[in-house]
């Protein structure tokens, strides 16, 4: 009976997990977005609150180095600051769109 309360406690901590991996996640694509020099500091700050606000369900996340954003583990945009800014889609990426919808960003 006491192994069972044991195992019972332990559920909490797994449960605790997903949302550290988040904020782990935010705080790596901060830390690169924070590096990348100006003017496009400023726009990936911005990108970074418009995905967020856009499409909550999406996590930051890295991808090869760069700032991202994944669904479910898959990562579905990214951007990037070399020469230019770069914005981009995975082939993860939902692009249906629904009908009547004008406007959508959807992992």
């Amino acid at each position: 009976m006491a192994e069972r309360k044991a195992g019972k406690g332990a559920t909490p901590k797994k449960a605790a997990k997903p949302a550290a991996k988040k904020t782990d996640g935010e705080a790596v694509a901060l830390a690169k977005i924070a590096a990348m020099p100006e003017p496009y500091r400023a726009m990936g700050e911005r990108l970074h609150a418009l995905i967020l606000r856009s499409a909550p369900v999406l996590q930051p996340t890295t991808w090869y180095g760069m700032p991202a954003y994944a669904k479910d583990g898959k990562v579905v945009c990214f951007f990037r600051a070399d020469k230019y800014m770069t914005f981009g889609l995975t082939d993860k990426a939902n692009l249906t769109l629904d009908e009547g919808a004008l406007h959508q960003l959807r992992g």
